[in-house]
């Protein structure tokens, strides 16, 4: 195992959201999963089951971070993603989504939530999947400014999975039928 430097390089700057949205169909939003193994899971998961691309808040971790592009066996460099400043992405992240035809889905536990394996994913054309902090989950704002919440349907007295197992979830339900 090299334990130094493997290579430096410049990063590509990244793509614009109005850009990045044009390009996609089915996309995940991150906001702010700041564990960078986490981050690397979701963006593997997100390659091998179908999804187009990816939105980082600018609070999450760094997908480039040595131990996010590890996890993510390299997809991080496979996938479309781009990182929203936290500021302008509440301000206005979800109504420009919105605005391009997204249906933005919140994975939350709410009372309201629908389970996943009883969404009807192929009358959407474009989704949006917002996936929230490891600790507190998505902001309450995003939750309510979602089109719909979804829930995965536990066992056993367990009421969430880990955000990237969620993440495994939720990308199959949505890639395998739509």
């Amino acid at each position: 195992m090299t334990r130094g430097s493997l290579a430096i390089f410049r990063r590509q700057p990244l793509i614009s959201l109005d850009e990045f949205l044009r390009k996609t169909r089915r996309i995940t939003v991150l906001e702010d999963v700041e564990n960078p193994t986490n981050v690397g899971a979701i963006f593997r998961n997100a390659a091998a089951l179908g999804m187009d691309g990816m939105i980082l808040t600018s609070d999450s971790a760094d997908p480039l971070y040595r131990r996010a592009s590890r996890v993510s066996m390299g997809t991080v460099f496979q996938i479309p993603w781009t990182v929203a400043d936290k500021n302008e992405w509440y301000m206005s992240g979800i109504s420009k989504l919105k605005e391009n035809g997204f249906e933005c889905i919140a994975m939350a536990l709410e009372d309201n939530a629908v389970p996943a394996d009883k969404l009807e994913f192929r009358d959407i054309q474009k989704v949006a999947v917002f996936l929230g902090s490891e600790g507190y989950g998505l902001k309450k704002e995003t939750i309510k400014a979602c089109d719909r919440t979804v829930i995965i349907p536990m066992h056993g007295g367990v009421d969430s999975l880990n955000v990237a197992a969620a993440s495994a979830v939720v990308f199959w339900e949505i890639c395998s039928r739509s």
